[in-house]
C-alpha cells in the first residue's frame, strides 16, 4: 500500500446521488478526493502508467480526481475514495513484465507450411465442374 502524504490531499464532501432516499437530498455524504500526482514523488514510469490508468479522472494540471457515492456516510465514502486511490497507486508502480520475444522453430514452421497446402488444395478442388469432352 502507498504513502499518500496528507498534504498532497484534499477532501470536499457534496450531496451526491446513489443510495441513501431523502437524506441524499439534505447530507452531503459523497466524498471527492483530490491528489497533487506530483506530491506523491513518484518515478517518471509510475507517473505515466498512473496517467493512463486513470484516463479522465486526471486533471491537466495534474490532479487526480476519485468521486465516491457508492454508501450512505461521508466516513465510508471517504474510505472507498482513499481505498481506491491506493489502489490506482499500487497498481502503478508495478512494473510491467517485459516480453521476451521468441522465434518459432523450423518444424513448427515446415508444419505450418504443410497446413497450409493441404488447405489449399482443398479450397482448389472445390472449382467448378468442368465436363470432360
Amino acid at each position: 500500500m502507498a504513502d499518500i502524504p496528507e498534504s498532497a490531499i484534499s477532501e470536499k464532501f457534496l450531496a451526491g446521488s446513489g443510495p441513501g432516499g431523502q437524506n441524499v437530498n439534505k447530507v452531503a455524504t459523497a466524498c471527492q478526493l483530490r491528489v497533487d500526482v506530483f506530491a506523491l514523488g513518484l518515478p517518471p514510469d509510475a507517473y505515466r502508467r498512473l496517467k493512463t490508468l486513470a484516463g479522465s479522472k486526471m486533471t491537466a494540471e495534474g490532479e487526480l480526481v476519485i468521486l465516491a457515492r457508492k454508501f450512505r456516510t461521508q466516513e465510508a465514502n471517504r474510505a472507498d475514495a482513499r481505498a481506491r486511490l491506493n489502489a490506482l497507486i499500487d497498481k502503478a508502480l508495478i512494473r510491467p513484465e517485459r516480453r521476451i520475444r521468441t522465434k518459432p522453430s523450423k518444424a513448427a514452421k515446415a508444419k505450418r507450411v504443410d497446413s497450409k497446402k493441404a488447405r489449399s488444395a482443398v479450397k482448389a478442388g472445390r472449382g467448378r465442374v468442368r465436363p470432360s469432352g
